[in-house]
């Protein structure tokens, strides 16, 4: 029987580098490295490289999720 492609043959990819992280939280690359530099979303360090952690930025978007109330009237 042949075996077919699954989630675990292919896993997403874990880390992105600055570029990639901006794209995927909708921010510019200096946004992302404001939330670095204050903190916000930690880093991964390879040498001079810097990469985010996807995890890292799921939680990121889960902590700053809002739900915005309409004003009554």
């Amino acid at each position: 029987m042949p075996r077919t492609a699954d989630r675990q043959d292919h896993p997403k990819q874990r880390l992105y580098d600055l570029k990639d992280a901006a794209t995927y939280l909708g921010r510019t690359v200096w946004g992302v490295r404001e939330l670095i530099w204050s903190g916000q979303l930690p880093v991964v360090r390879s040498g001079r490289k810097q990469f985010v952690d996807v995890r890292d930025m799921e939680a990121y978007i889960e902590r700053n999720k809002v739900c915005e109330r309409k004003a009554a009237g």
